[in-house]
């Protein structure tokens, strides 16, 4: 803790009233604070360790000690460390003093926790539902709380959603959605139009919510780790690996070098094939076929490279608490290696198609910027941060064995699609490199390929990982062996936001490549 206790003394010198500071693992700093001073200390923490709030959720715990439990957490870079605010709220006042009109990244967070936990965030500029349509869900009815029983079909209070309307003369709604062609999620994009430009973007989401919190509830971790692989079928390999993370620190279990190395090169896998789909879908959106086509070609190539190493083509049922499931066989390096130099020249043929094209390079430059400053107060994570000037990236936050591997942090500055297709082509050129280095590194490693889980774990942790579109964040909760509760946050969640940003100004026939260059999850957001 002495690292972080300067933090934490400035803390107290503003006044904050601190019960408990504890570190339960190297990665992370408990403060425990009262009600009172939550949002000054979170107040004090984003502007310290100039983080946006990484994620934000309550637990309900009325039947050990009659309140609810409240958590704001942020991301130390300078101490490598998570930074988790916590205090009580009594079940007779469920209520909060809320921080979105100071916080902007807390904004969504707080809405989530009202609609889950009937917990009120007083001062709240918005308190429109996230998940629970009002049109089939009514009130009073929280599902994340220990009571919540559902014995039956509900009936909504009638109640419709009431989009924000911008007013004046010559302005018109163009509403798109839920529905879309093709086979992507539901989501209602309005905007209004002033003649051509947008002047604004509502983006109303969560007709895919599952209740996948409340699922993992009184699950086993091996339980628990199927389903968070299925959480977001594009980043199946992160949200497990994430969950396993978790699960790892309250087991004290140490994943041998080996098993590090063969996630990691999973884990690059994934990020190279899901690139591939952005960039293709990109081209695709401006009506350049031929790119769209061949990095579907170079898409597929991965895919099948990963049904060959672990027999799925999405990298399921490949990590496993304690390390993974199989290991690479001689013959399988030489087969990766093969394909990923393969898919790594025909990538080069991949920029110089798109690099080389002015119709296609006047259709992404300078469109859909999004600044650093607005990306930074929003709360933008992952790539989409990273093409805007930011340089959070977890690879280097948390490096593990990363830091050997001279990780370079990929980054553009101006925040356009442009700038967002080139940090993905980058990351690219770069997981391949990092491929190879692991992959060469692989034999000298030592130990088992899974560590034996057989303890019941009990405790509360962070896993984390970089995933190809962000930080995947989970925090456990788990008693007696069983997950008592989780909280989840994909990127996406972060991002949709900078999305109805970055196409401010752009006319509405722009908004599907805007769109695409962000390539946001509706499953990861809506939970």
């Amino acid at each position: 803790m002495k690292i972080f206790s300067g933090v934490v003394a400035e803390l107290e010198a503003q006044g904050a009233g601190i019960l408990e500071v504890f570190e339960p693992n190297p990665e992370e700093a408990v403060i425990r604070l009262n009600l009172e001073d939550f949002h000054r200390a979170c107040l004090f923490m984003h502007k310290r360790l100039s983080s946006a709030v990484m994620a934000m959720f309550a637990a309900d715990k009325r039947i050990v000690k009659s309140s609810f439990e409240i958590f704001c957490v942020f991301l130390s870079r300078e101490h490598r460390k998570w930074c988790t605010l916590t205090a009580d709220i009594p079940q007779d006042r469920p209520a909060f003093p809320s921080l979105a009109r100071d916080i902007h990244s807390a904004s969504l967070f707080e809405r989530e926790i009202r609609e889950m936990f009937g917990l009120e965030p007083q001062g709240h500029p918005d308190l429109r539902r996230l998940h629970l349509h009002d049109e089939v869900w009514p009130a009073g009815l929280f599902p994340l709380r220990k009571d919540f029983v559902l014995s039956g079909p509900v009936a909504s209070d009638g109640i419709t959603y009431c989009f924000n309307r911008v007013h004046g003369e010559g302005i018109f709604e163009v509403p798109v959605g839920p529905v879309h062609a093709g086979i992507i999620g539901p989501g209602h994009f309005r905007f209004s139009a002033a003649g051509e430009p947008i002047v604004n973007l509502e983006i109303r989401l969560g007709f895919t919510h599952r209740g996948v919190e409340k699922l993992f509830e009184n699950k086993p971790p091996q339980e628990g780790l199927t389903l968070a692989e299925r959480v977001a079928g594009d980043t199946a390999f992160g949200h497990g690996w994430a969950f396993c993370r978790a699960v790892e620190t309250l087991a004290g279990l140490k994943v041998s070098p080996r098993a590090l190395y063969e996630r990691a090169i999973f884990l690059e896998l994934e990020r190279i094939y899901n690139h591939f789909a952005g960039i293709g879908g990109i081209a695709l959106d401006v009506g350049f076929s031929f790119p769209a086509q061949f990095a579907a070609v170079l898409k597929e190539k991965v895919l099948r490279l990963n049904q060959y190493l672990t027999g799925s083509r999405y990298l399921k049922g490949v990590v496993c608490i304690g390390g993974v499931s199989r290991g690479f066989s001689r013959q399988d390096t030489r087969a990766l290696l093969s394909e990923i130099l393969s898919v790594s020249a025909d990538h080069q043929e991949l920029k110089k198609m798109l690099y080389g094209s002015v119709s296609f390079m006047d259709r992404v430059d300078d469109t859909g910027i999004l600044r650093q400053k607005t990306a930074r107060d929003l709360g933008v994570v992952g790539l989409a941060a990273r093409a805007s000037g930011a340089d959070l990236d977890l690879r280097k936050v948390f490096p593990g064995i990363y830091e050997r591997s001279d990780f370079r942090l990929i980054k553009q500055e101006k925040g356009d699609v442009l700038s967002r297709l080139r940090a993905r082509m980058d990351e690219v050129d770069e997981s391949v490199r990092l491929i190879i280095y692991f992959v060469d590194r692989l034999e000298e490693q030592s130990g088992t390929l899974a560590a034996d889980f057989s303890r019941a774990a009990s405790g509360r942790a962070i896993g984390s990982v970089e995933g190809w579109r962000g930080p995947v964040f989970y925090w456990v909760d788990m008693k007696e062996g069983l997950v008592d509760r989780c909280k989840i946050v994909d990127p996406s969640f972060h991002n949709w936001a900078g999305l109805s940003f970055a196409v401010l100004g752009e006319i509405v026939p722009d908004f599907p490549v805007c769109n695409k260059s962000f390539d946001l999850s509706y499953a990861g957001n809506d939970l």
